[in-house]
């Protein structure tokens, strides 16, 4: 019998949605601790492996999003570092199999666009499947509800997903709401089973990733980052030889230039 191979997701979303119970939802037990992304960086992540019950083997990495639409510079310097260490990490691992965006039940926000943006379009180059976990929903008759009455606006956004999970992944309910909680359970993990194909290879990065990624994620900042400072970073943070670090810098288009 072939060894199962195991696949890489990467789980997003702002400080709130509820990325770790999530992971401890799909888990079946508590491996994920609940604490705030607001001391970490954007782009930091966190690993948890997970084994379902039918030998399915996930390698799961909890990545801090974006709290608000637009980046500080200091906090885009951090993001390149974070983003060259996570995909060259993944990498390692096999690649990126599938990404989980974690958002709260309410209302559709420019920040879960932001944040939709910078993992789906800007960092896997819209080449990585990805699923919408909708959390908080234990209050809706049915979860499946809010997806229903959210649809246009999740459109509007132009936020795209090959497939949903309406969920709660509140652990500690009771009553009816307790039921939600194990049918929770199902929902997400047949969402992950469907998306994260065995047979697909994952996304590793092109050759010019870097470069698209830097260049993309400039339109998230306020002011005007210094190309010097972005070659520190390349430099000092990435290992990057100071000649490939320029090359990679010449590459950057900012929205006031022509």
């Amino acid at each position: 019998m072939a060894p199962v191979s195991t696949r890489n997701v990467v789980i997003f979303g702002e400080t709130g949605a509820g990325k770790s119970s999530v992971i401890n939802l799909l888990a079946g037990q508590e491996i994920a601790h609940i604490s705030p992304d607001s001391h970490r960086c954007t782009l930091h992540w966190t690993e948890y492996q997970i084994t379902f019950e039918n030998g399915s083997r996930y390698k799961v990495f909890d990545t801090v999003g974006l709290e608000e639409p637009r980046l500080q510079t200091g906090e885009y310097l951090s993001a390149i570092s974070n983003a060259y260490g996570l995909i060259n990490t993944l990498k390692e691992r096999g690649g990126v199999n599938l990404l989980l965006f974690c958002i709260r039940g309410g209302r559709v926000t420019a920040t879960m666009q932001s944040n939709y943006r910078l993992f789906f379009e800007f960092l896997c180059e819209e080449k990585v499947p990805l699923a919408l976990v909708v959390t908080n929903l234990e209050r809706e008759t049915t979860m499946e509800d809010w997806y229903t009455r959210n649809m246009g606006y999740l459109e509007k956004y132009n936020i795209r997903s090959a497939g949903h999970a309406c969920i709660t992944a509140a652990n500690l309910l009771d009553g009816r709401h307790r039921d939600k909680y194990e049918e929770s359970r199902g929902i997400l993990r047949r969402v992950v089973e469907v998306h994260c194909n065995a047979s697909m290879e994952g996304w590793t990065g092109g050759q010019s990733w870097l470069t698209s990624f830097i260049s993309k994620l400039v339109e998230f900042v306020v002011g005007r980052p210094k190309k010097t400072d972005i070659i520190g970073v390349l430099t000092k943070r990435c290992g990057m030889a100071k000649e490939v670090a320029q090359q990679v810098a010449q590459h950057i288009k900012y929205e006031n230039q022509s």
